[in-house]
C-alpha cells in the first residue's frame, strides 16, 4: 500500500522445524506469495513446499511467464523453497514451475495464494490483505463471551452466485460488496442470525458448488477480490450477522494446476489410492498422517477465523474423513493398525483442529455435517470427543422429510418419525438442517415434497417449520426454502424471486419471519436445546390423529411455549390440550391465518385454561385445530 513501509518477510529454520512438526499456525504468513522489503527494495518473497522437486521457478506476467528466471532456493531438508524478487507488485498473475527429477514440468497454482485469476484461467494472483482495515471490534469482542449452545442460532445457507442474479454482465454474479449490501438488508428483516457460504475457497468448476476446492486461502475471485470479501463480513458484523464458511478438508480436485501430484509426487493426497481417492467422487484424499498437510489444513481454518474475522466453520463431508471405508466395497479400502476402518489419522486431525481453534478463539464454532451415529462428534476433547460446537442432525432432517412427504393418511402409521429425535437429541449439540442437499438431484424443493394440492402443500410446509422451529437444535435453512421456492435450487440460475407476488409465498415468506421473530425473542427456545430441561412432549402418541403438543421450558421456569400441531386436513373440533398451569394461554402465531396463505380459521388471542386434568397436568386449553394448521402459544 503506497505510503507504507512493508516489513521484511523470511523463513528461518524455526519456522522450517515448526512447520515439519505440525503447528506452525501462521505458516501462510511464510507459505505463499506475499509483499516484503529487502535492502529498501520493494518486491514479493515467494515461499512453497515441494520436497520431491528438483527445481521451481516462479513464472507469471511480470516475467512474460518464462520458464527459466526466478528460480526459487531450496532452504533445507523440509522441502521448501523460497526468494524475494524486487520490482513485483501486487495484482501480478502467477504460477510455480515445479521441474521433477525426471524431467516433467509442472505448472501449479500456488497453495497459500490469497486470490487467484478469475476462472476459466487458473494463475494465482499476489495480493496484500495485510492492508484490509476492519471496524468490527465490537461484534468481535462480544463474540468472545457467547456460549453459542445457549443463544439463538438460526442460519441462512446461501450460495453467493445464485441466490440473486446481477442484470448486467457475463456472469451475472454481484461482487461481494453489491451482495453484501443486499443481504444485510434482507437477513435484518427476516431475523435470521447468522448466514452461511457454500463455495467461499477458490475452485475450478461452478457445477461443484465451491465442494472441490484448489485455492484453501483465496476467497474466490468470482465475487471479487480479498479485501472486497473483507468487506463484506465487516459488514456483516456492523448489522450484528455472522458469518459461517463451508470448510472442506475432507477432499480435493484432481486438476492439473491443483494440490494432486504437487511436486511430482503424491504430496497432499496419501500415495495408496485405497487411502487416497475417492471412488465415487473421483478427488484425491487429503494425507492426515503427514504433518505438513495437517499444518497446511489447520493453518487454513484458523486463516479465515484470524485474517477475515469468520465466525464458524461448517466442515463438510466429516463421515467421508473418519470411515476408511466410506463409500468403497471390500477389497477397496484398507483397515487401521488395529483391524478397524476408523481412520485413526482423520479423528486425530479433528481433535487437533477443534482443540486449536477453541482455545485460541472463544465463540468461534466448528460445525460437523457427521451423518452416522458417530460417538461424541460435540463432546470437548478432554472428555475424549472429537470437540466440535455443533453437528448437523441427519437424522433428524431425514425422518423429517420422509414424513412430511406422506399422503396424511399414512401419517398415523409414521407417528414416531417426529418423535423419535428426542430420544437421542441430548447425545449432541445438534443443528436442524433443511440445506441445499434437500433440494437438488430431483429431489423437489421442500414445498414440491409436500402432499395435495397446491394450498395444501403451502399449508403442510408452514406447519413443517414451525414443528423444526420449536423441536431442541439450532437453525438452518438453505435460500429459497422461505418463500417456497417451488424449482429445485440450481447454481446457474437465481432464485425465483418473482414469487413473492404471489400470496402463497408471500404468506410462507412472512410466516418464516414471523416464526424466526418468536424464535429469537423467547429464551426458552433456544438456551437449552440438548436437554430434557428446556422441552416437554405433552403429547407424542396421538397417531390416530396424527398431532403433536409439547412445551420449550425456560431453565428459570418463568418463560414456556406450546406448540400444537394437526399434520392432517381433517378439522378438530374443541381440540384439547394440557398445561401444566391457570395461567391464560397468549396466542403468538397461528399458520392458518389469512395473512400466511391460510384458510382462516380464527383462534382466540387469549385463552383461559379449564381446571379439567387432561394429557397428565392439571389444566386444560380448548379450541378448534383447523387442517394441516400450527398453532403457538405463551403459556
Amino acid at each position: 500500500m503506497a505510503g507504507k513501509k512493508r516489513d521484511t518477510v523470511f523463513i528461518s529454520e524455526a519456522d522450517e522445524y515448526v512447520f515439519a512438526q505440525g503447528s506452525h499456525y501462521d505458516i501462510y504468513k511464510k507459505l505463499g506469495a506475499h509483499p516484503s522489503n529487502e535492502d529498501g527494495k520493494d518486491g514479493v518473497f515467494f515461499g512453497v513446499w515441494a520436497p520431491n522437486a528438483a527445481k521451481v521457478n516462479v513464472t507469471g506476467t511480470f516475467n512474460n511467464w518464462s520458464e527459466d528466471s526466478h528460480e526459487l532456493r531450496r532452504l533445507g531438508p523440509g522441502g521448501v523453497f523460497a526468494g524475494f524478487f524486487p520490482g513485483i507488485k501486487v495484482g501480478e498473475l502467477y504460477k510455480y514451475l515445479i521441474t521433477t527429477p525426471d524431467g516433467r514440468k509442472l505448472y501449479k497454482a500456488d497453495p497459500y495464494a490469497n486470490s487467484a485469476e478469475v476462472r476459466p484461467g487458473t494463475a494465482s494472483r499476489i495480493a496484500d490483505i495485510g492492508s484490509i482495515k476492519w471496524t468490527d471490534s465490537a461484534w468481535m469482542k462480544a463474540r468472545e463471551n457467547k456460549d453459542m449452545n445457549k443463544e439463538p442460532l438460526a442460519i441462512y445457507e446461501c450460495h453467493i452466485g445464485s441466490w440473486m442474479k446481477h442484470p448486467t454482465g457475463d456472469d451475472g454474479f454481484y461482487n461481494y460488496r453489491e451482495f453484501a449490501d443486499r443481504m444485510v438488508e434482507y437477513l435484518g428483516e427476516m431475523k435470521y442470525t447468522h448466514v452461511e457460504l457454500m463455495g467461499i475457497a477458490e475452485f475450478p468448476f461452478d457445477g461443484s458448488w465451491g465442494y472441490q476446492v484448489t485455492g484453501y486461502y483465496a476467497p474466490t475471485s468470482r465475487y471479487g477480490s480479498p479485501e472486497d470479501f473483507a468487506y463484506m463480513v465487516n459488514l456483516f458484523h456492523k448489522n450484528g450477522i455472522g458469518v459461517i464458511l463451508d470448510w472442506v478438508p475432507a477432499h480435493f480436485p484432481k486438476d492439473a494446476h491443483g494440490l494432486a501430484e504437487f511436486d511430482g509426487t503424491c504430496l497432499y493426497e496419501h500415495p495408496d489410492t485405497r487411502l487416497g481417492e475417492h471412488p465415487d467422487w473421483g478427488t484425491k484424499i487429503f494425507n492426515y498422517g503427514r504433518t505438513e498437510v495437517k499444518n497446511f489444513l489447520i493453518a487454513n481454518a484458523l486463516f479465515w477465523i484470524k485474517e477475515f474475522h469468520i465466525d464458524g466453520l461448517r466442515v463438510d463431508a466429516v463421515a467421508s474423513m473418519l470411515y476408511l471405508d466410506y463409500g468403497r466395497k471390500d477389497g477397496q479400502w484398507l483397515p487401521n493398525k488395529y483391524g478397524g476402518n476408523e481412520n485413526l489419522e482423520a479423528i486425530e486431525f479433528f481433535k487437533h483442529l477443534n482443540s486449536v481453534i477453541h482455545g485460541g478463539f472463544p465463540g468461534v464454532m466448528t460445525i460437523a455435517e457427521e451423518s452416522t451415529a458417530w460417538p461424541k462428534v460435540t463432546t470437548p476433547v478432554d472428555d475424549g470427543g472429537l470437540g466440535f460446537s455443533f453437528k448437523w442432525n441427519m437424522g433428524w432432517m431425514h425422518d423429517f422429510c420422509e414424513y412430511m412427504k406422506l399422503d396424511p393418511y399414512f401419517r398415523k402409521n409414521n407417528h414416531h418419525a417426529l418423535t423419535f429425535a428426542m430420544s437421542y437429541n441430548s447425545s449432541e449439540n445438534y443443528i436442524l438442517p433443511l440445506s441445499h442437499d434437500e433440494v437438488v438431484h430431483l429431489k423437489c424443493s421442500m414445498v414440491e415434497k409436500m402432499p395435495g394440492y397446491k394450498v395444501d402443500k403451502y399449508a403442510n410446509l408452514r406447519v413443517g417449520y414451525t414443528f423444526m422451529f420449536g423441536h431442541c437444535g439450532k437453525k438452518l435453512l438453505f435460500m429459497g426454502q422461505e418463500f417456497g421456492q417451488e424449482r429445485e435450487w440450481s447454481e446457474a440460475r437465481e432464485l425465483d424471486w418473482y414469487l413473492l407476488s404471489e400470496p402463497l409465498n408471500k404468506g410462507m415468506h412472512d410466516y418464516v419471519r414471523d416464526l424466526l421473530s418468536v424464535y429469537r425473542s423467547y429464551k426458552c427456545m433456544y438456551e437449552c436445546d440438548n436437554d430434557w430441561g428446556g422441552f416437554e412432549w405433552i403429547n407424542a402418541d396421538d397417531a390416530d390423529r396424527s398431532t403433536y403438543s409439547f412445551m420449550r421450558k425456560s431453565l428459570d421456569g418463568k418463560k414456556r411455549v406450546l406448540f400444537v400441531l394437526n399434520m392432517t386436513p381433517i378439522m378438530r373440533e374443541n381440540y384439547t390440550v394440557g398445561v401444566p398451569t391457570a395461567k391464560k394461554a397468549k396466542l403468538l402465531l397461528n399458520s392458518d391465518d389469512k395473512q400466511y396463505g391460510g384458510n382462516g380459521h380464527s383462534v382466540p388471542k387469549n385463552i383461559t385454561p379449564s381446571e379439567s386434568p387432561c394429557d397428565n397436568r392439571p389444566y386444560m386449553l380448548t379450541f378448534d385445530l383447523a387442517p394441516f394448521t400450527a398453532l403457538v402459544f405463551e403459556i
